[in-house]
């Protein structure tokens, strides 16, 4: 126990003496969050996470798996423009471990192509526009195992990030999440170490292309971008309790810290790192049916007279579950409480040992 602490201490060590020379904002996709549930929750899941989604969340959650699990998810981003998608499976390997794997795309389709608009003679000629597509995709082979402490357990994920931006540049990257989880009769706590080594994504810049949209602004992108950008890590505590209201009520409450090595406009922010908390709820009814509401995102919103405001992302979500179907729906930020727009967020979840115990 002691030594895997210890590689755990090293690494995120390794990983903050790195960041130093790293991109403050670099693969941002992989920040939204996946499932309904947590999403209407504010992403408030560090400590409590405990089926397919852990994978995602806190790879340690992995080990209370009962059984195999899929997960599918779909969400539309800045008025339909943008569609970001979510799959997962899951499985218990023994009474001790688990694992699982992910797949993750954000992306733009269908996007018009006009550098060519214009043929070798000057004329405008509309059959020259081709269309591509910009996406961001991310693939996790997650790992847990419960630790000779009881109620403590450890996950990892392993993971690679795929980005293509039509013809013009595409990169491939890898990186390293580590989580811990403590479970008690009832508080429930949880840290994950995102990009601990920090990921690392490698471009290849298509400079023929490049060459046809280099000059589109006057003086701009005269140089060919910098191939190699480096992720930096961040760092989530969670704490969640279980109240047991009644024979067939129960609520979850919890809340988590989001720390970032760098300066943002979260709430909390000075020249080495940036915290913002969210929290979150969720009022279940006999295991069947959910209601959850979470705020989160805390931002110091600079303003069109130099002033800052204080703005932050209210959510709420419903969640059903019968025989081991669960389906969940998310409404972010409602109010516009913040600079983001809100967003419809559907999900499914699938125990499939439904299957087994339907044929026994």
């Amino acid at each position: 126990m002691k030594k895997r602490l210890y590689i755990l201490s090293l690494l995120l060590c390794t990983a903050l003496m790195q960041a130093q020379t790293a991109r403050k904002y670099s693969n941002e996709f992989l920040n939204i969050g996946v499932d309904a549930a947590a999403f209407g929750m504010a992403n408030s899941v560090i400590a409590q996470t405990g089926d397919v989604n852990s994978g995602y969340w806190n790879p340690a959650g992995l080990v209370h798996l009962q059984d195999k699990q899929i997960s599918l998810m779909h969400a539309s981003y800045f008025a339909n423009i943008a569609q970001y998608d979510y799959a997962a499976f899951a499985m218990p390997i023994d009474e001790k471990s688990a694992l699982a794997i992910s797949a993750i795309r954000f992306g733009v389709d269908d996007i018009m192509n006009t550098t060519e608009l214009i043929d070798q003679n000057g004329n405008i000629d509309y059959n020259r526009i081709s269309l591509f597509s910009t996406a961001d995709y991310a693939f996790n082979i997650s790992y847990a195992r419960k630790l000779s402490v009881e109620g403590l357990s450890l996950g990892a994920n392993a993971k690679i990030v795929r980005r293509v931006i039509g013809d013009f540049a595409k990169s491939w990257g890898f990186g390293l999440d580590v989580g811990l989880q403590y479970h008690t009769e009832n508080w429930k706590f949880g840290l994950m170490a995102r990009d601990i080594t920090t990921t690392y994504n490698v471009w290849n810049i298509n400079e023929a292309e490049y060459e046809k949209i280099k000059d589109a602004v006057e003086g701009q992108n005269q140089t060919v971008p910098e191939t190699t950008e480096l992720t930096l890590p961040k760092l989530q505590l969670g704490v969640a309790r279980d109240f047991a209201l009644t024979e067939k009520f129960n609520l979850t409450a919890a809340a988590v810290l989001h720390t970032e090595f760098y300066e943002t406009n979260a709430v909390i922010s000075t020249s080495a790192f940036s915290i913002q908390p969210s929290a979150g709820f969720e009022f279940g009814y006999n295991k069947m049916v959910f209601v959850r509401a979470g705020v989160g995102n805390f931002q110091n919103e600079l303003q069109i007279d130099d002033t800052k405001k204080t703005t932050f992302q209210p959510n709420v979500g419903l969640g059903f579950k019968y025989k081991g179907i669960q389906v969940d729906y998310a409404l972010t930020d409602i109010g516009d409480n913040s600079a983001a727009l809100y967003s419809n967020i559907f999900s499914l979840k699938l125990d499939l040992g439904i299957f087994t115990k339907s044929n026994e």
